[in-house]
């Protein structure tokens, strides 16, 4: 059921945050569906686009993006802008009345595997530096969890090398705290998505399923990593049907 007009003019906005190597315009199908129902806010998340120079981590982004927002909001991310998501609606539980995470990780659980990934992102981060974002970003979007993705949307894609060398440096999984321990704080409903052709992600909504209180968990078939891309029409779908519920 979809919101009326009288009923998107009272809703909180939806503060929808994209992932690594996108901006704020983004996912434009998928965003421009949801903003016929209520208001969007859109924002670069730290090292992307107009927030390039804006410090990464998390520490410095949570209290950032919270002081432009309205008291109340829905809160949504992919990816990258699902594990900011999760810091800010831990941060400040009480703004968040609806929090909706789409191909979002928790974390690593072990030292291990967290020194791993940052020695990995920083490889990552060199190779920006050294040989710009072009050939770095068809690198990216070649990984095999993008493989049924069409339309990547290369125009709306950060072009900052270094903004996003410090986001891989500030903001990777390897440089977070394992959040799936304090999920349970989250008493508010919860939507995870993820695409069925993602099978590590599949693994880890079904983590984040069993400890948040209140959860729904959607699986879309046939979808990879960026399923809000592929399928935009049914993911916006869905994404609106919970925030109308």
């Amino acid at each position: 059921m979809s919101l009326s007009s009288r009923e998107a003019l009272a809703a909180p906005p939806l503060a929808w945050l994209h992932g690594f190597t996108q901006t704020g315009s983004s996912a434009q199908r998928f965003r421009s569906i949801l903003a016929g129902k209520r208001q969007v806010l859109t924002p670069d998340l730290p090292g992307h686009g107009s927030a390039d120079e804006q410090p990464t981590d998390f520490a410095s982004t949570v209290p950032w993006l919270w002081s432009g927002w309205p008291e109340v909001v829905d809160l949504g991310g992919y990816s990258l802008g699902g594990r900011t998501a999760l810091h800010l609606a831990l941060a400040q539980p009480t703004r968040v009345r609806r929090l909706v995470l789409l191909s979002t990780s928790p974390g690593l659980a072990s030292d291990d595997e967290r020194a791993a990934r940052r020695g990995h992102d920083a490889a990552l981060a060199d190779s920006l530096r050294t040989g710009g974002t072009e050939p770095f970003l068809a690198s990216w979007l070649s990984q095999p969890m993008f493989a049924t993705l069409n339309d990547p949307e290369p125009e709306t894609r950060s072009r900052g090398a270094e903004g996003l060398a410090r986001s891989l440096e500030g903001a990777g999984v390897g440089s977070q705290a394992f959040l799936l321990p304090r999920l349970e704080e989250l008493t508010m409903p919860v939507l995870i998505l993820c695409g069925g052709r993602d099978q590590k992600f599949v693994t880890l909504a079904e983590q984040m399923h069993e400890v948040l209180p209140h959860s729904t968990m959607v699986v879309v078939p046939e979808a990879g990593h960026a399923l809000h891309l592929e399928r935009p029409h049914d993911v916006a779908a869905l994404v609106d049907s919970f925030l109308s519920d």
